[in-house]
């Protein structure tokens, strides 16, 4: 039961390849980029890791521009296998944050999102994927892949599921921030 529950002291964000030539053919691209500018947003606020993720950046462009600059300077991890867990980096980082709840977001959901939740649900993360910050080409394929990653043990959420978990209360400098960005 403790899986479904969200403390900002457990948590890391994880971004999956929201790349300028990836996001260009996804008809979902600004709810995603937006959720994602939500959820980046609070784990600033609430001091919460964030890992970026690029699948080859020489193919698929850099980060969307949105994103590259909430994130001020993070540097990606670049990869070119599909899992994130594939390449030494990101799972370096991943262990150093001492955090075991994954925020799961990213494109596309039946490759590389996919691959990268199976790898962390096999080395025992709980992963929440955002299901309203993750997006495929076709709805057939992120449906799909949805149903795939709640069938192997993530949680599925949404954006505002997220945020008001991790906020716990409303009254706060932080709740007022958040509840102000998302109307």
């Amino acid at each position: 039961m403790d899986k479904f529950f969200l403390k900002k002291n457990e948590a890391v964000m994880v971004i999956v390849d929201i790349q300028e030539r990836l996001a260009a053919v996804m008809s979902e691209r600004q709810k995603v980029v937006e959720n994602c500018l939500h959820l980046i947003g609070l784990c600033k606020l609430l001091d919460i890791p964030i890992i970026l993720n690029e699948q080859y950046p020489r193919g698929l462009g850099p980060t969307v521009p949105e994103l590259k600059e909430a994130l001020d300077k993070l540097v990606p991890h670049e990869k070119v296998t599909f899992s994130c867990c594939g390449m030494g980096t990101f799972a370096e980082k991943l262990s150093e944050s001492g955090r075991k709840k994954v925020l799961l977001v990213g494109m596309e959901t039946h490759v590389c999102v996919l691959q990268t939740c199976l790898d962390l649900l096999r080395n025992d993360y709980v992963v929440h994927a955002v299901s309203d910050a993750i997006c495929s080409r076709t709805h057939d394929n992120f449906r799909t892949a949805m149903e795939y990653m709640k069938t192997a043990g993530a949680v599925v959420t949404c954006t505002e599921t997220v945020l008001f978990q991790l906020l716990e209360k409303a009254g706060t400098e932080e709740f007022k921030i958040i509840s102000k960005s998302i109307k």
